[in-house]
């Protein structure tokens, strides 16, 4: 199945914890906590571009599966990074953050990061 599409964020688990873990400002934090993002993945191939979308929060990621790309994390660091395509599955590491990126049916993906034990779970569904 292609990633390919459209998803609004339909529930989250561990939001507070982990944004903590990676540095954000709790300001920041309480804002974003409630706010349903928009994810938009265009996938040509072994290309793709992703454009999250939460709140006036706008980041573009594009990236080649097995080439190293820069990525702009949720702090708006900029990380250099290989995205790799396992078993249906995009993985990548991101400065101690492992994200793995799924497709759980043809509506809805599932979008994991785990930092220091903290595990941070993203269901959204396809608009």
């Amino acid at each position: 199945m292609a990633f390919t599409g459209r998803y609004q964020l339909e529930s989250h688990e561990n939001f507070v914890p982990f944004m903590k873990a990676i540095g954000l400002p709790d300001d920041l934090i309480e804002k974003g906590k409630d706010v349903k993002g928009v994810s938009e993945i265009e996938q040509n191939g072994d290309h793709f571009k992703v454009t999250v979308t939460t709140g006036t929060k706008v980041i573009v990621n594009a990236f080649t599966v097995g080439q190293e790309s820069e990525l702009e994390s949720v702090t708006g660091e900029k990380v250099m990074t290989v995205v790799r395509l396992e078993d249906n599955k995009l993985k990548f590491s991101m400065k101690g953050i492992e994200s793995v990126t799924e497709i759980a049916d043809a509506n809805t993906i599932i979008n994991t990061m785990t930092l220091a034990g903290i595990t941070y779970k993203r269901i959204s569904k396809r608009i």
